[in-house]
């Protein structure tokens, strides 16, 4: 749509400062020393709604950015869901949509259980997991189902490509697994696969660490935006920066190469807390 486009290439020439992750976004590049070298980006509408003499349109923004930072490059790409309202061919509102902070239930997942066998190993495979993550970052495999709230499934899918063996079937208390149209709380939902990782003494396994700089590519870090004990989001670490911090991909507002702290998300608040977790050491 020519007048998205038309917007889109005023708002970067001008420095803009409409949008609120924008904004985050600059303040988070300078306390990195990070300048963004070239950015391009595409627009996709997946809703109209016709409302008389109005039209208003939802679309993803998928904003790619090539990174600088000293003498290190990197690619950085996000999916920012964006609705405006159409009058007479001219926008006369636009605006971000809020980055979604579900409300989740606090299920209690049984880590252990007797029938359990303890002898199961696995080496995890850090590279498989990572291009796993790169491959299906802003896409959906078929094989698993989709998720309104798809960031623990998508995290569970990294791991599960990495080596990591399922347990627990069928309770969806129990362990951490997907069967067809069932699967574990653990698989899907962001606090239950946070205290499952914590927990859990063999086969999938989580070692915490006090911090990000000491996680590698295929590890996980835990989302608590509000800092309330209820861990909202994950994330798996695919890069490190020029200063050795970890850049993440993440599901439901789709993300690759993101810096880890989340600090640039209307989601985040000052009261946000972290888990660090090495995977399968």
């Amino acid at each position: 749509m020519r007048q998205l486009e038309m917007f889109w290439q005023n708002f970067f020439n001008n420095e803009n400062e409409e949008f609120d992750w924008w904004n985050r976004l600059k303040i988070l590049n300078e306390s990195r020393r990070v300048k963004i070298a070239r950015i391009k980006g595409k627009g996709h509408i997946f809703q109209r709604i016709n409302l008389g003499n109005e039209e208003k349109l939802y679309y993803q923004l998928h904003i790619s950015m090539l990174m600088k930072q000293g003498n290190h490059f990197f690619q950085e790409e996000r999916i920012i869901p964006h609705r405006f309202i159409l009058k007479s061919d001219q926008i006369i509102e636009h605006r971000q949509m809020e980055e979604y902070v579900p409300k989740q239930h606090l299920e209690k997942v049984e880590v252990e259980s007797d029938a359990v066998d303890r002898s199961v190993r696995f080496t995890y495979d850090r590279r498989a997991a990572v291009q796993y993550a790169e491959r299906w970052w802003n896409s959906y495999n078929p094989a698993y189902r989709k998720f309104e709230v798809d960031c623990t499934n998508y995290i569970s899918q990294c791991l599960r490509a990495g080596g990591a063996p399922m347990r627990g079937a069928p309770h969806r208390n129990q362990g951490w697994w997907y069967q067809g149209n069932n699967w574990s709380y653990s698989w899907a939902v962001a606090h239950a696969l946070r205290w499952f990782l914590s927990g859990s003494t063999h086969g999938l396994k989580g070692t915490e660490v006090e911090s990000p700089s000491e996680l590698i590519p295929g590890d996980v870090i835990c989302y608590d935006f509000e800092g309330d004990g209820r861990w909202n989001h994950n994330t798996i670490v695919v890069e490190k920066d020029a200063d050795g911090m970890p850049l993440v991909n993440a599901h439901t507002q789709n993300s690759r190469h993101r810096y880890w702290s989340y600090e640039d998300s209307s989601a985040y608040t000052p009261n946000i807390q972290y888990k660090f977790f090495r995977i399968g050491d």
